[in-house]
């Protein structure tokens, strides 16, 4: 059943789910220039460590998935972890797990993480990415996905 197979949006009902542990695993990366990876490397951003405060975004972003997706079900996450790096010359990469005690998955709050964090590496670089039109033709938001999922009675490893 989908949400619109009424002909009207609704939230799917999952009062019937069983609550089990769930966790998610989403992944992306931002190509930049190599000279403003070379800035984030040697803590050169004017507006602090990007990659600090893209982790920290998107883990606010995933508590806040239910109101950016509005067939999103409110969930109570019990953990979010996200780490973003520099991959290699050209890329900043973000990854996100999410975890909770839920009757639905939480890929979606570990994409949004992801997405969210990304966002940020960019906003603390345009600075420095943008041409002279004030456009970005060498920066792009790409392979947003989701590595991972579990489904399980219990979490795995306790």
């Amino acid at each position: 059943m989908s949400a619109l197979s009424s002909s009207r949006p609704k939230m799917i009902d999952i009062s019937q789910k069983p609550t089990i542990y769930r966790e998610a695993v989403a992944y992306g990366r931002i190509k930049l220039k190599k000279t403003t990876i070379d800035l984030i490397r040697r803590g050169e951003i004017e507006k602090g460590d990007p990659l600090s405060v893209a982790a920290i975004a998107g883990i606010q972003a995933a508590k806040l998935t239910p109101q950016l997706l509005p067939m999103c079900h409110p969930i109570e996450i019990t953990s979010v972890d996200v780490k973003c790096f520099i991959e290699d010359d050209e890329h900043v990469a973000c990854r996100a797990r999410v975890k909770a005690i839920a009757r639905t998955g939480v890929e979606m709050e570990a994409l949004t993480a992801v997405s969210v964090a990304l966002l940020n590496v960019w906003d603390m670089v345009k600075k420095i990415e943008k041409d002279d039109r004030g456009l970005y033709p060498e920066t792009l938001i790409e392979k947003i996905i989701v590595e991972n999922k579990i489904k399980a009675e219990t979490p795995l490893g306790s």
